[in-house]
């Protein structure tokens, strides 16, 4: 009963923080009950509405498997061991990752993990020209897809570890997981200098280029730059360029409109989120980075 006796016999309810160390003196085996009485302080004020997130957060993690949260091997952003040490740095300076699994002879020959930090640090000391990448990879760690987020989460701890390739019940690989991924469960999305406001669709820039929320609808796109752009099916400028691409698009990857140009800079594995916009003459286009 979640109910007290007074001292002159009047039974009144049990106060919510009663009930819930006493919950905890006990064996809880209901989170649920637990998350009922963290969302009743809430309520009153005790908590925060962003402690309640987060710990609910906590819980989830605590319940979800690596395979809900990784990043998919086709969306994975690798570098090739055997491409040119300038299409590499520019691969890395474009995406803005700062580990990327290196590949072989395919994704699922992963040689290590080359931090971006190591391969800045080789090109200022010895040169570009002079870089070995297999000398300065780290070991890739391997977790099945099955491990479950908490288990995860303290491993990353412990091993110092941020990255992990996920591999399937035939050891293939199956995609990626990083710390950030796991945190945001708890935290909620990790904002970038990328991000903009969902209601925001274009915020221009000193230099004269603008981010563009890829939701922003064809017809205002249109009006706000001089284009025309439509197609069947999409209303979106996020749902456009996936159309051209044919494909999803990815970080890093640009779409040249005429004389804009649009580069990826925000995107997940569902979607994109922000488009960086500028005017380039279309012979100077970049194309899409290999991987």
């Amino acid at each position: 009963m979640n109910e007290d006796r007074s001292p002159d016999g009047e039974i009144r309810p049990r106060s919510w923080w009663v009930r819930f160390t006493q919950s905890l003196r006990g064996n809880v085996e209901d989170q649920e009950d637990v998350l009922e009485l963290l969302r009743e302080a809430s309520e009153r004020r005790l908590i925060d509405a962003e402690a309640l997130r987060m710990i609910e957060g906590v819980f989830r993690v605590g319940e979800m498997q690596v395979r809900d949260v990784m990043i998919p091997r086709a969306q994975m952003e690798v570098v090739e061991l055997a491409a040119p040490i300038e299409q590499i740095i520019q691969h890395v300076v474009e995406v803005g990752h700062s580990r990327f699994p290196v590949i072989g002879e395919g994704r699922d020959d992963i040689r290590g993990i080359l931090l971006a930090k190591d391969l800045l640090r080789a090109c200022q000391i010895n040169g570009p020209k002079q870089v070995q990448l297999s000398s300065m990879l780290r070991p890739a760690t391997f977790i099945p897809e099955s491990k479950h987020l908490d288990l995860l989460l303290e491993e990353f701890r412990t091993n110092r570890n941020h990255m992990a390739i996920v591999v399937d019940e035939y050891g293939g690989t199956a995609g990626l997981v990083t710390i950030e991924d796991v945190l945001e469960i708890i935290v909620g999305d990790i904002e970038d200098e990328y991000d903009i406001d969902e209601d925001v669709m274009i915020v221009p820039r000193s230099d004269g280029e603008f981010f563009v929320n890829a939701l922003i609808p064809l017809e205002e796109f249109n009006e706000a730059f001089g284009t025309s752009l439509e197609g069947e099916d999409v209303d979106t400028l996020g749902g456009y360029v996936a159309m051209e691409m044919g494909h999803l698009p990815r970080i890093g990857e640009r779409l040249q409109l005429g004389d804009l140009e649009l580069q990826v800079l925000r995107a997940d594995r569902r979607r994109v989120h922000t488009f960086r916009l500028a005017r380039r003459e279309p012979d100077l286009a970049a194309v899409a980075p290999p991987g």
